[in-house]
């Protein structure tokens, strides 16, 4: 990923927020008949490694778990995003040099990809993410609220995924190139737009 020192993001705190907060992630793999992708939940488990390590599963008839990667494989992990009109700078009304431009975090973790058949294993990442994704609702859903012989025949359909992060890269581009007057323009067109996603955005915005 190309990352201008303006918008790098080296804190480990950051990254992993980031990941966290992503709902749904691209597992990408290269391999000898090209890049293989698959948008996927995944969560990370700080427990392990120096970086932690990703966890997920694919569906078995999915191609891309039978294909040898070349390489290390690359999750993407796509933060909060907006569009930036020049509109909104003040620099265009005093000189009109402006383009439009997108504001974004996003952080790719890298590490060796493995997958697994164990049916343990698999329920305990099926768990684990179930719990992540169903934790904040008021009536929680379980997998245990599913019969056992139901939830063996579902396991029997997916492959599990894991892959220790070896380096991570994080950016967070938000106007940090732009005056504090631009800036603020960039505050002020987001928190009034009407897309929650660029709401989202305005108060990441350094002042």
């Amino acid at each position: 990923m190309y990352i201008p020192p303006a918008f790098r993001d080296d804190d480990k705190e950051s990254l992993s927020a980031t990941i966290r907060a992503v709902r749904l992630a691209t597992l990408v793999t290269a391999t000898a008949q090209g890049p293989l992708a698959t948008p996927l939940p995944l969560f990370l488990d700080e427990s392990e490694a120096e970086h932690g390590v990703i966890y997920g599963h694919v569906a078995k008839a999915n191609p891309q778990w039978r294909v040898t990667p070349l390489g290390d494989g690359l999750a993407i992990f796509m933060g909060p995003d907006a569009y930036v009109t020049p509109a909104w700078y003040q620099t265009k009304q005093e000189t009109g040099k402006v383009v439009p431009t997108w504001n974004y975090v996003a952080v790719h973790a890298y590490g060796p990809v493995e997958f697994f058949e164990d049916a343990d294993r698999l329920l305990e990442v099926v768990t684990r993410l179930t719990n992540l994704h169903e934790g904040g609702r008021i009536s929680p859903w379980s997998v245990s609220d599913a019969p056992p012989d139901f939830i063996q025949s579902q396991l029997r359909g997916i492959v599990g995924l894991r892959m220790p992060i070896t380096r991570l890269e994080g950016k967070r581009k938000m106007s940090q190139n732009r005056n504090a007057a631009d800036r603020a323009g960039v505050v002020s067109g987001l928190s009034a737009s009407d897309r929650p996603s660029d709401r989202e955005v305005a108060p990441l915005i350094p002042s």
